[in-house]
């Protein structure tokens, strides 16, 4: 939040990194000054280390004016000798983690503000390992943007350096497309006797899936390609009712599957035949049991606090180790570098793969899905809703739901000062007629999550990087879901 400095002239803006980068409404605390503070920040942790001949990759989404903040954080970079290696186009936020990976690169930069509303921007920062930048290294960078603003920030002009060899321009579908190969038969995909539905929901992933499985007998049908900063009135965010006319289209018939991505493509989704959105804790069971069932591998896993619980109980029935962290890429990545982990996602629907990059990337994830409904197909579990069905035979039964409790930004700082008091003081005792036998408050001091007897949970958390609470279930049935969710919802609103 800004606010006023002494003389009239406003204070500069305080930027934190949240779960997923720092966001922010476009023009007001998203400025090019401010964009250019946080580069700054990138440039000096990067010089510090003395990686500056390493580059830097900058990427970008579609939203208003990704690719201007783009440059101006380039140019920044750009100052400091920093060689940059700059997307020729929009792309998916996981490309700058290929590209980062692939080139040895010292950090990578992507502009984006992944499923926020279209009046956000935000700005992402990812390590050497390309996994999302970890809380040291953002702390870091926090450090030096505290003390830089109010002051000019160095910076050559793009053109000057491109011309000077210094600025690379990428498009990284060919290297990328080789990369997935290393992992997955895409002849065996194209191939398919399918027909899918994808949803990109006018974001940088529209096209990818359907380049990547051209040339075969599948048919891919893609909705909302066009750039759309607008993202046609809805949060480009893969779940309901966002991807809502996605679900009535196959819901008419005609479709074997529907893919689904987010805003900036690092975030996958499901649709089986029927027209049914595939909640995003299924589908992390779905690509754990890919894993462990059709893969044979027996690496840890790494989930958030907000997935399901049938990590558990898959871990437990495979012998594979879970981990838990708090929400966010920002922690999951980085337990995943450490644990040697096959798999990481957390709620919000990003999935990240050991054989892959320590990072989301919901265009493998859709891949991954669509190769393990051909290969429970040919096991003679099919349509995809009896394979899913059968997930919950060894997995057990979720029932999720989330409620997002928008807040005024104004108010945000008190509303979240309120509820740290009143979850501790007036927690409930019971939910859906069944007494709470835990009670635990998040390691980031920005949430409680219940139990109850049945295995049921209820989590109660401060957004990250928007100003709302969010209301989390997981339950063992719709009714416990409902109940555990008015009960949650009924907290917040005080």
């Amino acid at each position: 939040m800004t606010t006023p400095a002494a003389g009239g002239a406003s204070a500069p803006t305080t930027i934190v990194f949240g779960t997923d980068g720092w966001r922010a409404k476009i023009a007001d605390e998203y400025t090019f000054d401010n964009v250019r503070r946080c580069a700054e920040g990138v440039a000096r942790y990067v010089a510090d280390r003395g990686e500056q001949a390493k580059g830097v990759v900058v990427a970008y989404d579609r939203r208003f004016a990704s690719e201007h903040f783009a440059a101006a954080a380039t140019e920044v970079l750009l100052a400091y000798d920093i060689p940059v290696a700059y997307a020729a186009h929009a792309v998916p936020t996981q490309m700058s983690s290929y590209e980062v990976v692939e080139r040895g690169a010292a950090a990578g930069v992507v502009i984006t503000a992944s499923h926020n509303p279209w009046t956000d921007n935000g700005f992402k920062v990812k390590s050497s390992t390309g996994a999302a930048a970890g809380p040291e290294i953002l702390a870091a960078l926090e450090a030096v943007i505290a003390e830089n603003g109010g002051r000019d920030i160095p910076r050559r002009p793009f053109a000057d350096a491109e011309a000077a060899g210094l600025v690379e321009r990428f498009d990284p579908f060919a290297g990328y497309e080789r990369f997935v190969r290393r992992t997955l038969n895409l002849d065996a995909l194209r191939a398919a006797d399918l027909r899918i539905l994808v949803e990109p929901l006018w974001g940088s992933g529209a096209g990818w899936i359907s380049r990547l499985l051209a040339g075969g007998r599948i048919e891919v049908v893609e909705l909302h390609t066009e750039r759309n900063p607008y993202f046609g009135g809805v949060n480009p965010e893969p779940i309901r009712p966002h991807i809502d006319e996605a679900l009535r289209l196959v819901a008419g018939g005609g479709f074997d599957l529907g893919l689904l991505l987010d805003g900036d493509a690092d975030r996958a989704g499901a649709v089986d035949e029927r027209g049914v959105f595939v909640h995003q804790l299924q589908v992390y069971g779905l690509l754990m049991y890919y894993l462990a069932e059709h893969r044979g591998l027996r690496a840890p896993v790494v989930k958030s606090v907000n997935e399901t619980s049938m990590a558990e109980r898959l871990g437990a029935h495979y012998g594979i180790p879970v981990h838990e962290t708090p929400v966010g890429f920002k922690y999951v990545g980085p337990k995943m570098i450490e644990t040697g982990a096959m798999y990481g996602g957390e709620e919000s629907g990003g999935y990240g793969f050991g054989m892959h990059l320590p990072e989301r990337d919901g265009i493998y994830a859709d891949l991954l899905l669509l190769d393990l409904f051909l290969r429970e197909r040919a096991a003679g579990r099919w349509p995809v809703s009896r394979a899913i069905e059968h997930l919950h035979e060894i997995a057990g039964p979720s029932f999720y739901q989330r409620v997002d409790v928008h807040v005024d930004r104004a108010i945000y700082p008190s509303v979240k000062a309120r509820l740290a008091i009143e979850l501790v003081e007036k927690a409930p005792a019971a939910l859906a007629g069944q007494p709470v036998t835990q009670t635990v408050e998040l390691s980031t001091k920005d949430g409680f999550k219940f139990f109850i007897a049945d295995g049921s949970w209820l989590l109660v958390r401060f957004s990250g990087t928007e100003p709302l609470v969010r209301v989390y279930t997981e339950a063992t049935s719709q009714a416990v879901a409902d109940a555990c969710l008015a009960a949650g919802e009924a907290l917040v609103r005080g």
